[in-house]
């Protein structure tokens, strides 16, 4: 074993995680590559070509790229973890009426525990992704996740459901580098195909990116089940009806299928009675939120109210200034403006300045 110790790097077969391995290889540790078959496509009804991080093409990049550097690489099919919780919880969050976050819980409950069980199978110290996050402990032993040097690329928001314990072992090569440094390392590297990659924002395992169709081909009768409900206002007032409430999320304006003569939002999603509140942008904005699943990172709890908090409700969300109450397992947000499309399901995250204090759901 190497002085620096044997590492289990994460490898999707995309420039990020290659870099990563290739990175760890060249500063001493012994690396071994693993890549995580989640999802296939050919049970999802799609039409499309495999893409991402599951695709054939992919996994042999990963491959090939470890064998041209002299480290082992091995491939873990978790695809029946990943679809018992994942895809499972995707689902039933849109049957309840709520917006899922699929990465979170990806990250949090399977991939982090599938790295650590083959990590000790083969007595590896530490496990690395290609996320664009940073990772310290502090003199309280805690580990800290901050945010990533790129403010574009940054990825602490899918990560504040990692445990202490996971942290314990973690380690994110890029987290110190800009997106565009990586690319120009694969090309240093002679990898300009690698280099080159264009990037996916989709859900792996959603075809075509279309969640509706997926819903559809996983529930059986879902569309017949849930069509004709009514579309209310603030007031109850039918105002229309709509194909079912699992096809409409917190905030969606385009595909209502309806004019009213003004801008309409989704404000509310009533799955008991199949129905869907729509109002005006107004009508979005909240003061307070509260959210659950509560993981705290920084610190172990937070006693007093935190004031000076940023607050992330969606990945790309600039965040906002807010005000933080630990109510046991749950956390009061009290913004200090008011915020748009508050959507249940989808992930708060609170940071100090870039040190990512914690997150949850929004209830």
């Amino acid at each position: 074993m190497s002085k620096k110790g044997r590492i289990l790097v994460a490898m999707s077969g995309g420039v990020d995680s290659s870099v990563a391995a290739v990175m760890l290889h060249e500063q001493g540790y012994e690396v071994i590559g693993l890549t995580m078959k989640t999802w296939d496509y050919a049970t999802s009804g799609s039409s499309s070509k495999e893409t991402g991080c599951c695709s054939l093409d992919s996994i042999n990049d990963a491959r090939t790229l470890a064998v041209n550097y002299g480290f082992p690489h091995y491939i873990l099919d978790i695809r029946d973890e990943f679809g018992d919780f994942v895809i499972d919880n995707f689902v039933d969050e849109y049957l309840a009426g709520r917006t899922p976050n699929p990465c979170v819980l990806c990250n949090t409950h399977i991939k982090w525990e599938a790295l650590l069980k083959r990590a000790n199978k083969l007595d590896c110290e530490f496990i690395a992704t290609g996320h664009y996050a940073n990772i310290r402990q502090q003199d309280s032993g805690r580990y800290v996740i901050s945010k990533g040097h790129d403010e574009n690329k940054d990825q602490s928001y899918v990560l504040w459901g990692v445990s202490q314990e996971n942290l314990a072992r973690t380690q994110f090569p890029l987290g110190s580098f800009a997106k565009s440094e990586i690319r120009q390392m694969a090309l240093d590297m002679g990898q300009e195909e690698l280099a080159k990659k264009s990037e996916s924002y989709e859900i792996c395992f959603v075809p075509d990116n279309d969640y509706r169709a997926f819903l559809k081909h996983k529930v059986e009768d879902l569309e017949d089940r849930v069509a004709g409900g009514n579309f209310i206002n603030k007031d109850g007032m039918i105002i229309g009806q709509h194909k079912g409430y699992p096809f409409y999320t917190i905030g969606q304006r385009k595909g209502l299928g309806l004019a009213f003569g003004e801008p309409m939002f989704v404000t509310q999603i009533l799955p008991e009675s199949n129905t869907v509140v729509l109002g005006r942008a107004d009508e979005l904005e909240r003061k307070e939120a509260m959210v659950r699943n509560l993981n705290l990172v920084k610190y172990e709890s937070i006693h007093e109210p935190m004031d000076n908090v940023i607050t992330k409700i969606r990945y790309k969300d600039a965040g906002m200034l807010s005000t933080i109450v630990q109510e046991k397992d749950k956390m009061r947000v009290v913004f200090d403006h008011n915020v748009s499309a508050i959507a249940p399901g989808q992930s708060a995250v609170f940071y100090e300045g870039n040190d990512l204090l914690g997150g949850g759901f929004l209830i």
